[in-house]
C-alpha cells in the first residue's frame, strides 16, 4: 500500500453502533479518517441521501468512491477489495 492513503469519510451520528464498528475496523486497519456526524442536522440528512441514495449511517467513502454502509465497508475488507480501493 503506499504511504500516503485516499481522503476517508464516514457519515456517522454518535449513537449508531454501525458507525462504531466501521471506525472499529478503520483503527484496526491503521488507516486515519473524518467523521460528519448527521446527527439531526436535516440538511447533512437530505445531503447524504441525494450523494447516497441511502437514508441510513454509517455511509463510508474512500476519496470519491462510495462504499456503503457498514455491512459493504466490512465485505470490502473481508473480500480484499478494500485494501485493492486504498491502494489505488
Amino acid at each position: 500500500m503506499s504511504s500516503t492513503q485516499p481522503e476517508i469519510i464516514i457519515y456517522a451520528t454518535k449513537t449508531c453502533p454501525f458507525c462504531t464498528m466501521a471506525k472499529s475496523l478503520l483503527d484496526g486497519k491503521g488507516l486515519t479518517y473524518d467523521v460528519i456526524d448527521v446527527g439531526t442536522d436535516r440538511s447533512m440528512w437530505q445531503e447524504l441521501q441525494e450523494k447516497t441514495g441511502r437514508n441510513t449511517v454509517p455511509q463510508v467513502f474512500v476519496g470519491e468512491q462510495h462504499i456503503g454502509g457498514f455491512d459493504d465497508l466490512s465485505a470490502a475488507d473481508r473480500s480484499g477489495e478494500l485494501d485493492q480501493i486504498l491502494a489505488k
